[in-house]
């Protein structure tokens, strides 16, 4: 398993930049999405936009936006392409968050007295 070394600290302006651009980027639901489902592995537009029941056009600028970041891959096969994950820590960083939110469900819960949200 790879090691990443430590942020330094203070964090210099030109990773700063970089880390809130990730963030930017995967701060739109349809982006999540299309990574969550390119988990299962690679998919053309037209099966992206019929397992998510959305537009070619959203589709495909979302991935245009998930490609320029790196976090997806773009093969051509024939007439088809072809997108894959190409930067699978991001899931990492979802498993994080989706913790955090885990955390301040059950807090919220436990403050309403166990009636569910």
């Amino acid at each position: 398993m790879a090691t990443t070394e430590p942020i330094p600290h203070p964090i210099p302006e030109p990773l700063l930049e970089l880390i809130a651009k990730r963030f930017r980027v995967l701060a739109e639901p349809m982006r999540i999405r299309l990574l969550d489902r390119l988990r299962e592995g690679e998919a053309t537009v037209g099966e992206l936009q019929e397992a998510l029941s959305a537009s070619q056009q959203n589709v495909s600028k979302h991935l245009g936006i998930l490609l320029e970041a790196g976090m997806v891959s773009r093969s051509k096969r024939g007439n088809h392409a072809y997108y894959a994950i190409a930067d699978a820590s991001v899931f990492a960083l979802c498993e994080q968050v989706c913790g955090g939110v885990r955390k301040q469900l059950s807090e919220l819960e436990a403050l309403l007295g166990g009636h569910a949200l």
